[in-house]
């Protein structure tokens, strides 16, 4: 098959004959077949195959034999849809028994935009339960599979999406980041991950898992194809009144011009000590301190900042996230919402049917739903959920302070590289740990990226995460190009 790494060079042999919306959809079909990852779900082949055949009828019939570039960006381009998301007519189970049967009658704005704008859904991609996991190992339907070492975990919860992307089984993938699932698997999975604005793109159509701090990304194989995909999906919805009217740039145009002759004076970027702490994996801070070094060769202003309540992290996200996911699945009870065993039906009184009901859960997500319930209940809400929603402005403000003086702020995504499967999964606390660095943006609502910069000595892809002011993402993307750029020479 023959490997294009952006959609511009998908659309150049489109131009030129070489290849056909049609064809290119077909050969994907055979990677996913022919893969053992475990990355897909449901494929929705027939559907994906009549919209492919559509676009290529209508290429020579239409257009001439040439990509309508600006009105439909995504021409003819296969992408892949994590399941938490709905697509109408089509199987969405967020990876849980509890909706194994679930066939959603409306489609996501996200997906929706997507498709409006030629792109075409191959189907829906493995994730941990619920997005709820760091690594791929929570899902009702198996592990999926790092997409180059086999015993290691892909990351989560859009594990599918980065093994799909980086598999070479679809052009691009939609993620979703609560505390950073799309920047984790697109770090160990050696690609590019973005996670937007809070309220750039539009949740109506996600599975919620927690409502404050869900948003839906794009997983790509370059910066400029994760600013295209960003740029169709962003701007206001009416059916989600979390979303913003901030007015949407033309990213793919700030990130050709960045890429035609990357520099990186005048920029601006904050290192801060709170994020290069003992327990990083020597070759993790070697990889990003270097490209930091880069940056300064490049004519950057290297900034050392503090966000001091960055301690509180991981322990304030899992008040507030566990609460969130609480209310949010609460309405699987099998009367209005879930499935509803036979089991179930047979049983002796209403506790006893909710008890039934609700094996359908996995063990991470009881866990979260326990917790989150203990969190919120009479007593221990003003000591848990309150404490942390103050604690959660005073790390936004930390951002705040820090943005007065730079442009971005940059990190290593994770402490570590992929790591094994199995190894982490009877620690939940040390698995919660694995995100230490991409929840404080989370819990910010700030614009952030994994970039990679380079790989261990097994071969395992490190990502450099970088993060920008709210409504930044023009500042965000400029810096991703520059690193990337940097990035692709030294590996050459």
């Amino acid at each position: 098959m023959q490997t294009y790494r952006t959609i511009r060079e998908i659309h150049d042999a489109f131009d030129s004959g070489s290849s056909t919306p049609l064809s290119l959809t077909l050969e994907y079909f055979k990677q996913i077949e022919s893969s053992r990852h475990n990355a897909w779900i449901t494929l929705c082949k027939e559907r994906a195959l009549n919209q492919a055949e559509t676009l290529t009828n209508d290429l020579k019939a239409k257009h001439g034999g040439k990509v309508p570039r600006g009105s439909h960006p995504l021409y003819g381009i296969p992408l892949g849809i994590k399941d938490v998301l709905t697509m109408d007519g089509v199987r969405t189970t967020a990876a849980s028994k509890m909706l194994d049967s679930y066939v959603a009658p409306y489609t996501a704005t996200s997906v929706e935009r997507l498709e409006r704008a030629g792109g075409i859904s191959l189907g829906k991609l493995n994730l941990d339960e619920f997005a709820m996991g760091s690594s791929n190992e929570n899902s009702a339907y198996g592990n999926v599979l790092h997409p180059t070492h086999p015993d290691r975990v892909p990351g989560g919860s859009s594990g599918g999406s980065g093994t799909a992307v980086a598999a070479g089984q679809c052009v691009a993938a939609l993620g979703t980041d609560t505390g950073g699932s799309i920047r984790l698997p697109a770090s160990f999975c050696g690609i590019v991950g973005m996670k937007p604005t809070y309220g750039r793109i539009s949740r109506y159509g996600q599975i919620a898992f927690a409502s404050s701090l869900d948003q839906i990304g794009p997983m790509t194989r370059s910066v400029e194809d994760a600013a295209l995909l960003c740029q169709v999906m962003s701007g206001l919805d009416p059916r989600d009144s979390t979303t913003s009217s901030e007015p949407v740039g033309d990213w793919v145009k700030v990130v050709r011009e960045t890429a035609a002759a990357p520099s990186a004076r005048g920029m601006k970027v904050g290192v801060p000590k709170e994020y290069f702490i003992d327990g990083i994996d020597a070759e993790v801070r070697s990889a990003v301190e270097g490209m930091i070094a880069k940056l300064k060769e490049q004519g950057a202003e290297i900034v050392p900042v503090s966000l001091p309540h960055t301690e509180f992290a991981v322990a304030t996200y899992y008040v507030v996230a566990v609460s969130e996911a609480s209310s949010n699945l609460s309405r699987y009870d099998g009367v209005r919402y879930g499935v509803r065993p036979k089991e179930a039906m047979e049983a002796g009184s209403p506790a006893e049917f909710y008890k039934k009901v609700r094996a359908n859960f996995g063990a991470e997500v009881k866990r979260r739903i326990i917790l989150g319930t203990f969190a919120l209940s009479s007593g221990y809400y003003d000591a848990y959920y309150r404490k942390a929603g103050q604690v959660r402005r005073l790390m936004r403000q930390d951002f705040e302070k820090a943005f007065q003086q730079v442009d971005v702020i940059v990190s290593p995504v994770a402490p570590t590289t992929a790591f094994k499967i199995g190894e982490k999964a009877k620690n939940p606390l040390q698995m919660y740990l694995t995100d230490i660095f991409t929840i404080p943006a989370s819990m910010a609502g700030l614009p952030a990226m994994s970039v990679p910069v380079g790989k261990d000595h097994q071969g395992l892809s490190i990502g450099m995460h970088l993060i920008a002011p709210r409504f930044q993402e023009e500042k965000l993307l400029k810096a991703a190009t520059v690193v990337e750029a940097i990035a692709e020479r030294k590996g050459s």
